[in-house]
């Protein structure tokens, strides 16, 4: 059961935008967006009219891509779908239950295993996160989506190969994301180790994680489900062109 109330997650990038991303945004009238280096996701009011849809296609510009993540409003019929993706949104239900209290602050480099270190990532870092993504795609990243949160990080002999990181933040939570590991590199349990340490991290701000996930990507559910995550609700994920 639910101890926190979750109607932050209903709309978690107009909420991220209005709170602890309030910097990383630009708006026009009711639309507003990330910066375009940070992250892609737009929204608008739940109800919009036709002036908010055309201030969201002056912001992004002529031909950009409105990045509408969960949110249910239908565009003009002149804006063109690029995509529609079914997905689940998950909620950590235990915090500070399940044995985390007392292990080494993330933030240090811990060992993995022989050969393997956890480390935060920062600036420098950020060629290599690109790349890890560009292969994986574990969803959107750009050269300045790192602000948004803590990404960690594990290099086996100095190389990176697997990371995750804290994206959208709505009042009292954090959304895990950009879990991912190179091919070479999996099957060691490294998604797991991540995970968990990011809601080590985010627990200990008295903040609960919440993360976002493909439907049809029936092993990582079944992952994120032992490590502590359940079903709130089906969500849609959708993109669309600008006129």
């Amino acid at each position: 059961m639910l101890d926190r109330d979750t109607v932050a997650l209903d709309d978690p990038v107009a909420e991220s935008l209005r709170g602890r991303h309030a910097h990383l945004a630009r708006r026009l009238g009711r639309a507003a967006g990330y910066l375009p280096e940070v992250a892609s996701f737009s929204t608008v009011s739940g109800d919009p009219d036709p002036a908010e849809w055309d201030d969201l296609a002056r912001l992004l510009g002529r031909g950009g891509f409105a990045d509408l993540f969960s949110c249910p409003a239908t565009p003009p019929a002149d804006w063109e779908p690029i995509f529609a993706l079914d997905g689940l949104q998950m909620v950590f239900l235990a915090p500070g239950a399940t044995g985390r209290a007392g292990r080494a602050d993330v933030t240090h480099v811990a060992h993995v295993e022989p050969g393997s270190e956890l480390v935060e990532l920062g600036a420098d870092d950020v060629p290599e996160m690109l790349d890890l993504t560009a292969r994986t795609r574990p969803g959107p990243f750009w050269p300045r989506t790192l602000e948004l949160g803590t990404y960690l990080g594990i290099r086996e002999n100095g190389a990176l190969v697997a990371m995750a990181g804290e994206r959208l933040r709505p009042p009292g939570w954090t959304e895990i994301s950009a879990v991912c590991t190179a091919p070479e590199a999996r099957g060691r349990g490294y998604a797991s180790r991540l995970v968990d340490a990011l809601v080590t991290h985010i627990t200990a701000r008295n903040e609960r994680p919440f993360l976002h996930v493909a439907e049809a990507n029936t092993s990582a559910i079944a992952l994120y489900e032992r490590l502590g995550f359940a079903f709130r609700k089906r969500v849609t994920f959708r993109g669309f062109r600008t006129p």
